[in-house]
């Protein structure tokens, strides 16, 4: 598998629709990034979530239509990502969505945040 690393800055966090339930808070967001490194380009996400009534920590189901260069190869491809709670996220390549120089990629996504809430990322990815 190759690797792709580098950071990506969240540029727009756009709240489409909340909605109060008993015990939960579901939300409907639309997320912008830009990816630099290893990918360049930008992601575009919409993103179901919920949390408890107090706000704690929310789970997450989104997709991810990523459009810019992957080492020296230009398409786009989709990332699906699930989260549970605070433990972590998975985010894997969505088999079939690669276009491009980028047809066929399958792969996975991880991401980290550290202390100072700067996102970077490692994409471990194969094309087939």
């Amino acid at each position: 598998m190759a690797e792709a690393s580098g950071s990506f800055e969240v540029t727009a966090f756009e709240p489409v629709e909340t909605e109060q339930r008993e015990g939960a808070v579901f939300g409907r967001v639309r997320i912008a990034k830009t990816f630099t490194g290893g990918l360049s380009g930008r992601g575009e996400v919409r993103m179901l979530s919920v949390g408890d009534a107090s706000g704690g920590p929310a789970s997450y189901v989104a997709v991810e239509h990523v459009t810019g260069e992957l080492d020296g190869r230009k398409g786009s491809f989709v990332l699906q990502h699930a989260a549970w709670d605070a433990t972590g996220v998975t985010i894997r390549v969505v088999p079939g969505t690669g276009a491009g120089e980028l047809a066929g990629i399958t792969g996975e996504f991880r991401l980290s945040v550290d202390a100072s809430g700067a996102h970077t990322f490692v994409l471990a990815y194969e094309l087939g």
